[in-house]
């Protein structure tokens, strides 16, 4: 699914989500209530948190901010998975703390192409290296 370097992977979504980003990995700790999302944080330490945005829409931008401004989560990269793109939303997103964005549309694409375990950490190591610059000098 996502990429080795992340050793510990908190998934916020609802039971009946999709799979398709947990197949095959055990190191996955998955919350159903958006109230234990920060008591789940500090117990497990996660290096990287995935947010389901159509399950925590209301409340993600204030989830992200909270984050983003303690110290302690400064570490923590933050995934929104989301069924389609909207530029004005995921700019606002990006804006306030979300490292990567994995969409429904993209999975479906390339499960009929490759393994869905590659896929997404495909995805997530290009944006990775989108933020980091040219060392070709």
């Amino acid at each position: 699914m996502i990429s080795s370097r992340f050793k510990k992977v908190l998934l916020v979504a609802p039971e009946v989500s999709s799979r398709q980003l947990t197949t095959g990995y055990e190191n996955i700790m998955r919350i159903h209530a958006v109230n234990r999302i920060f008591p789940a944080i500090y117990e497990s330490n996660p290096n990287l948190i995935i947010l389901d945005y159509n399950y925590v829409s209301k409340d993600a931008e204030q989830i992200i901010r909270r984050i983003r401004t303690n110290n302690f989560y400064n570490k923590i990269k933050i995934c929104c998975y989301k069924t389609k793109a909207e530029p004005k939303k995921d700019g606002l997103l990006k804006a306030i703390g979300v490292d990567y964005f994995v969409y429904q549309e993209e999975l479906q694409a390339a499960q009929n192409s490759k393994n869905i375990a590659g896929v997404l950490g495909e995805l997530l190591d290009l944006s990775v290296l989108s933020l980091v610059p040219s060392a070709s000098n």
